[in-house]
C-alpha cells in the first residue's frame, strides 16, 4: 500500500467513530446508564460515577467495518485479517456481557473470572486452528534455550499471550485516555513492522485500529465523556497479541507493550507480597493508580506513560528491525 492509500482505512475508522460516538453517548445519557466506580479506588474518581461506558462497542464496529472494506478494496481479505477480526469480535463480546451486567445491575463486578478466562481461551483456540491451518511458523525463540519447533509448546505460549495481553490492556484502562493512547503507540509500531514485512493484511488491522483510537481519544481524554469499557480493552488486547503473533514477533510485546507489562506486573507483585508478607509494595495497583495516589494528575500520567511506550517501541524498531 502506498502512503496515501494507508490514510484511507484510518480515515474511515476515524469517521465512523467520531460520527457514531456522540450518538452512543447521548443514548446512554438518555437511559441514565453509566460506569459504576469502584469504592476501593481513588476517592476523587467518585465524580466519574455514571459516566457513559462501553464506548469500545463503537470502536470494534468501526474497526471491523473499515477493515472489511479496506480488505475487499485491496484484495486482502485473508485468513490473517479475518482471524484478527474474529478474536477482536469474540473478546469484545466477552467484554460486552461483562460491561452489560455492571451497567444493568449498577455494580462494578460483571462476569466471573472463570467465565472470562474460558471465553478468552476459546478465542485463542480458534485463532490457533486457523494459524496452523495456514502453515504459519510456530518456531519459538527462547532465551538461553534456542529455537523450539514444538507445536504444543507454541500452542501453550500463544494461548498465554492472548489471554495475558488481553487482560494487561484491560488493566491499563483505569484513567481517562491512558489505554487509548497506549494502543495508538503499540499498533503504530506494528504497522511499521507490517510495512517492512510486506504484510498488507496485518497492516490494515493496525491502520484501522489507529484511526478508531484517535477518534475515540477525542471523547475519552480527561475529562472523559465516555469510557472504553471491557468491551474495548479486552478486544484490543487480544488483537494486539494476534498481530504480534501473525508478524512472528511475539516477544516484541515485552518492549512495545512495556506499559501493559508494568501494569500487570504491579498487580501480581502487590497480590503476592500482600498475601505472603501482609505488606504493600505500591500505594495502589494497577501502577497508574499508585502515581495518582502520589499526587500526579491524570494528564501527567497519560503523557509520561505514552512517552514511555513510544520510547520503548522506538528502541525495539531501532534494535531489532
Amino acid at each position: 500500500m502506498q502512503f496515501t492509500q494507508m490514510l484511507i482505512p484510518m480515515v474511515i475508522a476515524f469517521a465512523i467513530t467520531v460520527i457514531a460516538m456522540p450518538l452512543f453517548i447521548g443514548y446512554q445519557r438518555m437511559r441514565k446508564e453509566g460506569q459504576t466506580i469502584r469504592e476501593i479506588g481513588p476517592k476523587w474518581h467518585a465524580k466519574k460515577n455514571g459516566t457513559p461506558t462501553m464506548g469500545g462497542l463503537i470502536l470494534v464496529v468501526a474497526i471491523i467495518v473499515a477493515a472489511l472494506f479496506t480488505g475487499w478494496w485491496q484484495n486482502q481479505l485473508t485468513v490473517s485479517l479475518l482471524i484478527g477480526l474474529f478474536v477482536l469480535a469474540l473478546y469484545a463480546a466477552l467484554g460486552f456481557f461483562d460491561d452489560f451486567i455492571k451497567v444493568v445491575k449498577k455494580r462494578n463486578l460483571g462476569l466471573r473470572a472463570w467465565q472470562k478466562l474460558l471465553g478468552q481461551l476459546a478465542g485463542a483456540a480458534v485463532f490457533l486452528v486457523a494459524y496452523f491451518h495456514e502453515g504459519f511458523p510456530h518456531t519459538l525463540a527462547l532465551p538461553l534455550v534456542g529455537s523450539l519447533n514444538i507445536a504444543w509448546v507454541y500452542v501453550v505460549f500463544a494461548m498465554f499471550w492472548l489471554v495475558g495481553f488481553s487482560n494487561a490492556v484491560n488493566l491499563s484502562d483505569g484513567i481517562d485516555g491512558l489505554c487509548a493512547g497506549l494502543n495508538i503507540v503499540a499498533f503504530g509500531s506494528y504497522a511499521i513492522i507490517a510495512v517492512r514485512q510486506d504484510r498488507t493484511d496485518v497492516l490494515i488491522l493496525c491502520l484501522v485500529t489507529i484511526g478508531a483510537m484517535i477518534g475515540f481519544l477525542l471523547f475519552n481524554h480527561k475529562p472523559a465523556k465516555i469510557f472504553m469499557g471491557d468491551v474495548g480493552s479486552l478486544a484490543l488486547g487480544g488483537m494486539l497479541a494476534v498481530v504480534a503473533l501473525l508478524l512472528n514477533r511475539p516477544w516484541s510485546l515485552l518492549l512495545i507493550g512495556i506499559v501493559f507489562v508494568a501494569e500487570t506486573a504491579s498487580v501480581m507483585i502487590q497480590v503476592f507480597v500482600h498475601h505472603f508478607f501482609h505488606r504493600r509494595v505500591f500505594k495502589m495497583t494497577p501502577i497508574h493508580h499508585s502515581f495518582e495516589m502520589s499526587g500526579w494528575s491524570e494528564w501527567r500520567i497519560d503523557i509520561v506513560f505514552w512517552l514511555t511506550g513510544a520510547v520503548a517501541s522506538a528502541l525495539y524498531l531501532l534494535l531489532f528491525m
